[in-house]
């Protein structure tokens, strides 16, 4: 068994040195949007392409694309993304079930820690969207809501792609969350649900009008 009298202490280390790597490479990024989503999604699929298209979208705009770096829905919004104005940014993570980097990347990490790979995603995004995903997407959303409903980071649009995806989990939080009150009414406003990639746009305009109006402008025509 490995020893962790011995053991923890190098760990610091090694979670500075993923501390100091994102930092160093993401600090020039620029305004940015993460996109999250399942790596199961295969090219052709109506989410698959949505991805792709929303990328597009965004990168035209100047913003950069973040994404967990692998294949569907992250290979999706990297191949958008790529070759355009801002971006293509993949945060893979070092996982048992290896998951290999997509080749659409302009700034590409690996990090063992998952905690340090979510500091990355929350400090370099004006924006969640989160497509269909499993355990590793819905982590991601609601450390997103956590962090929000806390108040421990500002204004923060979350934007739930696929109201037939999403619907339900929304809707049992209205009538369970809500009618135990384990949260209040007026978190339910921290979520955004939507069906294609101008409802995405149409949000992003609007926080930038209220909140943000040094941020790029989301053009869906």
């Amino acid at each position: 068994m490995e020893d962790l009298k011995k053991s923890e202490p190098w760990r610091v280390f090694r979670i500075q040195s993923e501390l100091v790597e994102g930092f160093e490479n993401l600090s020039d990024i620029g305004p940015a949007v993460a996109i999250f989503g399942s790596s199961r999604m295969k090219p052709g699929s109506f989410y698959y392409e949505q991805a792709v298209e929303l990328g597009k979208i965004l990168s035209d705009a100047g913003f950069a694309v973040i994404t967990g770096g692998g294949p569907g829905i992250m290979e999706g919004a990297n191949k958008g993304a790529k070759n355009n104005k801002g971006k293509s940014v993949g945060l893979n993570i070092e996982i048992p079930a290896e998951q290999h980097p997509n080749k659409y990347q302009d700034v590409s990490l690996s990090f063992r820690y998952f905690f340090v790979r979510k500091l990355m995603f929350v400090k370099y995004s004006s924006a969640f969207i989160i497509f269909p995903g499993g355990f590793g997407t819905m982590d991601e959303m609601f450390e997103a809501l956590t962090l929000s409903q806390t108040k421990k980071i500002g204004v923060f649009p979350i934007i739930l792609f696929g109201r037939e995806y999403w619907g339900g989990l929304v809707e049992w939080f209205k009538t369970t969350l809500i009618k135990n009150a384990t949260i209040a009414p007026e978190d339910i406003g921290l979520i955004s649900l939507v069906d294609d990639v101008h409802e995405v746009c149409d949000i992003l305009k609007e926080f930038k009008r209220v909140y943000n109006p040094g941020m790029p402008e989301c053009n869906n025509k």
